[in-house]
């Protein structure tokens, strides 16, 4: 009987901490999301095309971000904060490098980055 109370402690705990580090992701997505959507922030959405549709106009300038869920998270990351370190004619401007984003915001774009398919 000991044995079950204690196996269903830990899993209440293992449930409690799942449940709250889900709720931190889940903030921080929508942050990102808010950053990429805000013109006055990081403004992504004027090069990029988060729905995967064929644009004319705002949204195809940078690649589509569909399937971008299975890069690192530090391959993205880097890619906001300086995208010329790996393609130095790029006209993406360096979001992190120029103080533009800070790390915490990069950090919460590539969170929402990770979420589009």
């Amino acid at each position: 009987m000991t044995l079950i109370k204690k196996y269903v402690t830990v899993l209440s705990i293992s449930s409690f901490l799942a449940l709250n580090s889900f709720a931190l992701d889940s903030d921080l997505i929508k942050k990102g999301e808010e950053i990429f959507n805000t013109n006055t922030k990081g403004n992504c959405l004027a090069c990029h095309d988060a729905n995967g549709k064929e644009l004319d106009g705002p949204g195809n300038m940078g690649p589509k971000l569909q399937f971008l869920a299975l890069w690192p998270q530090e391959v993205l990351y880097d890619k906001i904060f300086d995208p010329s370190t790996t393609n130095p004619t790029t006209s993406m401007p360096a979001f992190g490098r120029n103080g533009w984003l800070s790390d915490d915001e990069i950090k919460a774009v590539v969170a929402y980055i990770k979420t589009i398919n």
